[in-house]
């Protein structure tokens, strides 16, 4: 071993000293996962996982987004997804299920990358999807970066830096260490859990515990996916959060109201993940406005549409409520739901009657379209947000005569079907 091979050793290993007393015994954070997050929102780009019309209001109340999905998730329905997540002032992040859906427009946009391994999955669930992603990055991804920034390079320059690029965007990456806990899901069919393979509380502390210490891993995420945990989720996110001092605890799975994210976050969880209520609001919105638009046109005046829909909707129940009360910030669910409904009713009869309306030679929004945004479709929006949901209400009516500014398959509503 030669002297510089000494060096390189020792710095090493006083790296990754370094590394274990910033994590274990100083009182530094080092975890790239912002300790403040308590809320994320799990966007689904799955063509059939579609979302609110005001969905830039609604996002705007979560302290996070993740874009990801176990089935039906494609390279090009993720980047669209980002497409419109762009301009909204929350962070997202991307959590792929395949490595072909990580593509340079979605690292581009993504604030982090967090890479899903199932702690009690198959193999192939923890090792050979990593397998694979780092193929795919070293081989493909990142090659075809730097052929085409730097057409002009070597081959042999090109391989080491491929190389050293693709270590660097791994290292770079966060790693989500699931426990999935519903083995009749999606995710468990992906990651090959069975019955047979749930953890009891005990096991789950210990995959834990594994997963900080020897994976590294940002993230640990006790999965109950689309069904509620209760009483056992609580007992296992107590146990884990014992087991931890590092990694950020996340729960998520079947969250519907106030008290099942206030009983998990009580738990142990450090945020929670919540996907199906987010979605369920396009659902019920799209039901919302066709009814009303047999109602009202769009000349009718505000006051009348907040009666209507006072009168037609029951917004206590309504999942828009049920969505913005797993939201720890927001103080009053309901009057927020039905702030939003009411803005959705308005902002669709809006837009219903700008597509009747002869469009500008320029394309550009209708003066109706504008005097929505303009004139308190929601009060107390920011330029950002009100330049936002311009854009957004803009996108459906530009759809219209075959020009959209945004993917609007990704929207319940549509003008042109």
């Amino acid at each position: 071993m030669t002297t510089l091979d000494g060096i390189a050793r020792r710095l090493g290993r006083l790296a990754r000293g370094g590394s274990v007393a910033a994590r274990t015994a100083l009182p530094v954070d080092t975890n790239p996962v912002p300790a403040d997050w308590t809320h994320v929102t799990k966007v689904d780009p799955e063509d059939d996982k579609q979302l609110p019309l005001l969905y830039p209001l609604y996002l705007r109340h979560t302290d996070a987004v993740s874009v990801g999905g176990s089935a039906d998730v494609t390279a090009r329905n993720t980047e669209e997804t980002f497409e419109l997540l762009a301009p909204a002032s929350v962070p997202a992040f991307h959590e792929p299920s395949g490595p072909r859906q990580v593509t340079r427009r979605t690292r581009e946009r993504a604030d982090l990358l967090a890479i899903p391994e199932v702690l009690n999955g198959d193999v192939e669930a923890l090792v050979g999807e990593l397998g694979a992603a780092t193929e795919y990055v070293r081989e493909e991804l990142v090659p075809d970066l730097l052929a085409d920034e730097y057409p002009w390079l070597p081959a042999g320059v090109t391989d080491r830096l491929a190389n050293a690029a693709a270590s660097w965007l791994l290292a770079e990456a966060v790693f989500e260490a699931y426990v999935v806990q519903n083995p009749d899901s999606a995710a468990a069919r992906e990651s090959g859990v069975s019955a047979d393979d749930v953890l009891s509380p005990r096991e789950a502390k210990r995959r834990a515990m594994a997963a900080e210490r020897h994976l590294d891993s940002e993230l640990v995420y006790l999965e109950y996916s689309g069904t509620y945990g209760g009483d056992e989720a609580a007992e296992t996110l107590a146990r884990m959060d014992d087991a931890l001092s590092w990694s950020r605890l996340w729960y998520g799975g079947g969250l519907a109201s106030r008290e099942h994210a206030a009983r998990m976050l009580d738990a142990g969880a450090d945020a929670v993940v919540v996907g199906d209520a987010f979605h369920r609001v396009a659902a019920e919105e799209f039901d919302v406005c066709e009814r009303a638009a047999r109602d009202l046109d769009a000349d009718t005046e505000p006051s009348d549409v907040a009666a209507w829909v006072t009168d037609h909707v029951a917004v206590a129940d309504s999942n828009a409520a049920a969505y913005l009360a797993t939201i720890p910030s927001v103080a009053d669910p309901e009057r927020l739901a039905d702030r939003y409904l009411t803005a959705t009713v308005r902002a669709w009869l809006g837009l219903r009657g700008g597509a009747d309306r002869e469009r500008p030679v320029d394309g550009s929004a209708t003066p109706r379209l504008d005097d929505l945004v303009g004139t308190g479709l929601v009060d107390g929006l920011s330029e950002a947000d009100a330049a936002l949901l311009a854009r957004c209400l803009g996108a459906l009516l530009a759809d219209v005569d075959g020009s959209p500014t945004l993917p609007t398959n990704h929207f319940a509503l549509s003008l042109s079907g």
